[in-house]
C-alpha cells in the first residue's frame, strides 16, 4: 500500500483547539491515541497494490465509521459532522479548514473491510485493548441475549413481491425479456406500481393472484437452459420462492389444475422483500412482531463490555440463540459462568458447554402439563438407564429405543391409566398417558431441579443476568434498532462496528490511556 502524502488543511484542530474537546469523550481520546488504536499497517491488506495510494487514509476514516457507528449517523450525516464540528475534525485528525470527502468514501472503505479477510478488525482491535488493560482479567462471568434490529427496507406483501421477482428475472436473465412477453399477461412488467383493479373486491384479489403465480410458474419452466452468473441465478431463486411461499392451491383445486390462492398460515422462513431477501419475520414474544435479523450479545455484566456478537437472520434452527451462543463463546480461553435465558437452555446447547467446562447459568423453561395443574415430566421416576419410567400412581412401563428425527424415546402407559385415581390429573388423552423423553434429558432434569432448590444458583441468575439488558438498551440507543444496510454480511460488519465503538467509550469511562506504549487503566482520581 502506497503512503498517503495529502497535507493538513489549515490548523491542526487538536493542537490548536484542545481546550474546546471535551476532555475524556472519545473524541479527546481519538484525537490522541487514534494512531495507536488504529495503526496504518493494521489495513494493508485493504489496499495491496504499491502502485497507488489511499485518497484518504484508512486509519482516519476507521476512526470516523467508529464515531459513526458510535452516534448512529448516516454517511452524509457523517460527513457534515466532520466538516463543521471541531471535535470530529481533531478525532480523526483533519485541518480546520478541510471540507472532509464525499460520503461515497464511507461505503467504498466498508466495502472494503467487509470484502477482506477480517471484516471485523475495528472490533478486533478494541478487544485486543481490553485483552491488554487486563480489565477483564478474574472476571469469569458471561451473560447472552439477542435483540431484534428492524430491517432497513419496507415489508412487502405478496403481490409486490412477486411482481418485484418477476421484473428482477427479466432485468438480470438472459433473453427472459422475450419469455416473458410471450408467457407473462397477468402484468405490464415494465410498470412497478401494483395492477389496477378492486382492491376492496376479494374474488378480484384472488384472481390477480392466481394471475401472477402462473406468470411466475411459466417465466421459470420457459427460461433457456444455460449457466447463470450470480446477480441472474439469485433473482431465479427468489422468483421461485416467493411464487411458491405465500400460495396454496385453490381451495376446489387438486393441485394439478395449475389454480393458486393466497395460502392460510405463513411460510417457514418466509422471504418478507426481494430488496433484502435474508430478512425474516421474527417473533421475539408472542404477541410482538418485528422484520431484520437478530443481534445476539455476549457481555462481561460487571463491565458492560461486549466480549462477542453476532448478526444472524432472525429465523432458522441455525440461527437460533443457543447454537449462536455457542459461537460467542467458543473464542474464550478459559471456561465461563454462562448467564442467559430459556432461550439458551436447549439440551444440545447444555450438552456441548458443559463438554467446555463451562459453568451454566441458564433458565430451564418450564414444563407444561398436560392437563393444567397436573403432573408434569418431573413427576415421572425416569431411569434413561435402565429405560424404565414409572408414574405417579406407581406404574412401571418399559422405555423404547430413540428413533425418529429427533431421537426421541416413548413410554406408553395406554391400558394402565383406565380407572386409575390419578388418571384426572395426569391425562386428557383416550388412548392413556405417552410421555416423550428427548436427547439429555438427565441434563435438563438437573438444571430444572438446580434452578428449583439451589438458592447460590438463584441469587447468582439474579444478579449477572440483568445486566445483559442494559447492554441492549446501548446497542439500540439513539436510534440504532434500525439498521441502516441491507443484508447479513454489511449489518453484521455495522454490529462488530457499533460494538466497538460502544466498548471504546466504556473503557474510556474506566480510565484507558496509553504510556510507555501499552494500554492501561488508570485507577479514579490518578
Amino acid at each position: 500500500m502506497g503512503e498517503w502524502v495529502g497535507e493538513m488543511v489549515g490548523p491542526d484542530v487538536w493542537e490548536t483547539c484542545r481546550d474546546l474537546i471535551p476532555a475524556g469523550s472519545v473524541f479527546a481520546f481519538l484525537a490522541e491515541h487514534r494512531g495507536e488504536l488504529f495503526p496504518a499497517e493494521m489495513f494493508a491488506d485493504m489496499y495491496p497494490s504499491a502502485n497507488g495510494r489511499p485518497s484518504m487514509p484508512p486509519q482516519i476514516l476507521a476512526a470516523a465509521i467508529t464515531l459513526q457507528a458510535l452516534h448512529g449517523l448516516s454517511d452524509f450525516e457523517t460527513v457534515q459532522e466532520l466538516r463543521c464540528d471541531l471535535r470530529w475534525k481533531a478525532a480523526c485528525g483533519l485541518g480546520l479548514h478541510d471540507m472532509a470527502f464525499d460520503p461515497s468514501l464511507l461505503a467504498y472503505f466498508r466495502r472494503r473491510l467487509a470484502r477482506s479477510a477480517r471484516p471485523n478488525r475495528i472490533f478486533e482491535a478494541v478487544r485486543e485493548v481490553v485483552k491488554t488493560t487486563g480489565v477483564l482479567k478474574g472476571k469469569h462471568r458471561r451473560a447472552l441475549d439477542s435483540t431484534v434490529l428492524d430491517d432497513v427496507v419496507a415489508t412487502q406483501d405478496t403481490v409486490t413481491r412477486i411482481i418485484a421477482a418477476v421484473r428482477a428475472v427479466i432485468r438480470e436473465v438472459p433473453a427472459a425479456a422475450e419469455v416473458a412477453a410471450v408467457q407473462c399477461s397477468a402484468h405490464d412488467y415494465t410498470d412497478p406500481g401494483k395492477p389496477r383493479i378492486a382492491w376492496n373486491d376479494e374474488q378480484a384479489r384472488a384472481e390477480l393472484v392466481d394471475a401472477l403465480v402462473t406468470d411466475a410458474l411459466r417465466l421459470l419452466g420457459h427460461l433457456p437452459d444455460r449457466q447463470l452468473g450470480d446477480k441472474a441465478a439469485n433473482a431465479v431463486g427468489i422468483l421461485a420462492l416467493v411464487a411458491g411461499q405465500d400460495v396454496e392451491p385453490a381451495e376446489d383445486s387438486d393441485g394439478r389444475d395449475g389454480r393458486w390462492r393466497i395460502t392460510q398460515g405463513t411460510a417457514h422462513e418466509r422471504i418478507v422483500s426481494t430488496v433484502d431477501p435474508e430478512a425474516r419475520h421474527i417473533h421475539k414474544t408472542r404477541s410482538h412482531r418485528q422484520n431484520g435479523y437478530k443481534a445476539h450479545l455476549s457481555v462481561e455484566p460487571e463491565t458492560g463490555l461486549y466480549t462477542a456478537v453476532a448478526l444472524r437472520p432472525g429465523a432458522g434452527p441455525e440461527h437460533h440463540e443457543a447454537a449462536v451462543g455457542l459461537d460467542l463463546l467458543a473464542e474464550e480461553d478459559t471456561p465461563v459462568d454462562a448467564f442467559g435465558d430459556t432461550a439458551y437452555s436447549t439440551g444440545n446447547a447444555r450438552q456441548a458447554l458443559h463438554r467446555a467446562g463451562h459453568r451454566l447459568f441458564l433458565k430451564p423453561a418450564p414444563l407444561r402439563p398436560a392437563v393444567p395443574g397436573g403432573f408434569t415430566l418431573d413427576d415421572f421416576a425416569i431411569d434413561t438407564t435402565t429405560a424404565i419410567v414409572t408414574c405417579p400412581a406407581g406404574h412401571t412401563v418399559p422405555l423404547s429405543d430413540p428413533g425418529g428425527q429427533h431421537h426421541q424415546r416413548k413410554a406408553f402407559f395406554r391400558d394402565l391409566c383406565t380407572g386409575c385415581h390419578l388418571r384426572e390429573q395426569c391425562t386428557k388423552a383416550k388412548a392413556g398417558r405417552i410421555l416423550t423423553i428427548r436427547p439429555h434429558h438427565n441434563l435438563q432434569t438437573a438444571a430444572r431441579h438446580q434452578a428449583a432448590t439451589d438458592p447460590g444458583w438463584q441469587a447468582d441468575y439474579r444478579r449477572w443476568r440483568p445486566p445483559v439488558e442494559r447492554a441492549v438498551a446501548w446497542l439500540v440507543h439513539h436510534g440504532n434498532r434500525r439498521l441502516r444496510y441491507r443484508g447479513t454480511i454489511k449489518n453484521d460488519t455495522w454490529l462488530h462496528t457499533r460494538a466497538a465503538a460502544l466498548n471504546l467509550r466504556r473503557l474510556i469511562n474506566l480510565g484507558l490511556t496509553h504510556t510507555s506504549g501499552t494500554w492501561h487503566i488508570a485507577p479514579a482520581g490518578t
